[in-house]
């Protein structure tokens, strides 16, 4: 069986899923990317005067557990479940379905991510190496915040790039360490390159949100920052400069040119 058609039971078999399920499994899977989150912030505090590019690097490869945990362990990601456009391009699901699919998705994501800054911020982890991993999140929290809307999208466009044809190369292996290894590159590129995925944002900024509002005025005494200096990290500059842009970004990376793309060369391929 050809990718494309793998693709489209792939999508295929999301709808199939009942509601209960699909949002059961996508909160697992927002968990795991906010772990490979919190794997990625652990291994680059402290880096001080190590090369910027392997410095990302090596985070990078950390985050790429996330993506391995929800091929191999089971969960539904947005924005690999956004290959179900292939489905609907085959007439195998309706635009009702797909969508559904895709909000249901969406909202367990955002259920396990915020669950997963609960548990961190409860565990204060922003404590760690003394207060620098806290820091580390609160930068990168605000970098994100920082893009303009057309600079977030294009990210967005290429990080699920990314993403989606890392899922793409799982079609072609049937056993389970293949699958995994053939995730850590992709993932680990568009992590380096700073490219936007919006999930694991939907960890990020809102636990910079959370440590900003909730880790008190010894903390940053600690660090010596003015909690001022990231007043800007607040929910709705979260949403309107960076979730909406990253989101669509992500849906045409992942939906238009990868799962339409391969799926359009296929259809105007002389078998």
């Amino acid at each position: 069986m050809g990718l494309v058609a793998q693709a489209e039971q792939y999508g295929a078999g999301k709808i199939a899923k009942s509601a209960t399920a699909l949002t059961g499994l996508g909160v697992f899977a927002g968990i795991f990317i906010s772990i490979a989150f919190v794997f990625y912030l652990t291994v680059t505090t402290g880096a001080g005067a190590a090369p910027w590019g392997l410095v990302r690097l090596v985070g990078g490869i950390a985050f790429s557990l996330g993506l391995i945990l929800v091929v191999v362990s089971g969960g539904e990601l947005f924005t690999s479940s956004v290959l179900t456009s292939v489905a609907w391009a085959a007439k195998r699901i309706n635009t009702a379905q797909m969508l559904t699919c895709w909000g249901r998705v969406f909202g367990g994501n955002a259920l396990g991510a915020g669950l997963m800054v609960a548990l961190v911020m409860g565990a204060g982890l922003y404590q760690l190496d003394g207060g620098q991993w806290g820091l580390g999140a609160l930068k990168l929290a605000q970098h994100k915040l920082h893009h303009s809307w057309s600079q977030a999208f294009c990210l967005g466009v290429l990080c699920n790039m990314l993403v989606c044809l890392g899922v793409w190369m799982t079609f072609a292996c049937r056993d389970t360490l293949s699958k995994a290894l053939l995730l850590v590159l992709p993932v680990a590129m568009f992590v380096s390159s700073g490219f936007e995925h919006s999930i694991a944002n939907l960890f990020m900024v809102p636990l910079g949100i959370a440590i900003h509002s909730f880790a008190g005025s010894e903390f940053f005494s600690v660090i010596g920052v003015d909690p001022a200096t990231f007043a800007d990290l607040t929910l709705s500059n979260f949403i309107l400069h960076n979730l909406i842009p990253v989101t669509l970004g992500n849906i045409v990376g992942g939906a238009l040119v990868v799962g339409l793309g391969y799926w359009w060369i296929e259809q105007n391929t002389d078998h």
